[in-house]
């Protein structure tokens, strides 16, 4: 697993969800950003540890941003879906973070190849990301956000949303075929 200088930076091995890599997306009229919902095995006990630790970095360098302590009902973005996604399989015995960016990130593939063809990454393929926590006090809201730096596509995996692939619902058509009888 890579290591990075910055130990608020973190390499995520995940499965990708409500991916919006390729287009930014605004969220309840929100600043339209790049974001992920990285879903993280509870077995990848490295990663999660990785995790909580670079968080932990991230709240002791934010300390000036909350009045000089730690605010007792700071947000954070490690969560639990077994309990804030009980409905959703595919959070299922995982914990996921929310990573976004203002900046549209790299997509690369296991070669690190640069992937063009958005077809090729989307919500349920698995892989890796780079997340960058800070901390942040706005409006009232104390917390540790999670940047989204780059992707890296590993594998495939079965689609999330709902959204059949083209492919699963046509068949060629002939040229010869009369279209509309």
């Amino acid at each position: 697993m890579k290591e990075f200088n910055d130990k608020k930076k973190v390499m995520i091995p995940c499965r990708f969800s409500f991916l919006h890599c390729w287009e930014p997306d605004s969220v309840n009229g929100s600043e339209p950003k790049y974001s992920i919902s990285a879903i993280i095995p509870k077995s990848d006990t490295k990663t999660i540890n990785r995790i909580k630790a670079a968080i932990e970095v991230a709240k002791q360098e934010s300390i000036s941003k909350w009045g000089g302590k730690i605010p007792p009902n700071l947000k954070l973005p490690l969560r639990d879906g077994d309990i804030d996604r009980p409905d959703d399989e595919a959070y299922a015995n995982s914990y996921f973070l929310n990573a976004n960016s203002r900046v549209k990130p790299q997509i690369v593939d296991n070669d690190v190849q640069f992937i063009l063809d958005p077809a090729e990454v989307y919500s349920g393929c698995y892989g890796n990301i780079t997340v960058t926590f800070f901390g942040y006090n706005s409006n009232g809201n104390r917390g540790i956000a999670a940047g989204l730096g780059n992707i890296q596509k590993v594998k495939d995996g079965e689609p999330l949303g709902g959204r059949a692939r083209a492919c699963d619902e046509f068949s060629p058509v002939d040229d010869d075929e009369d279209f509309l009888s």
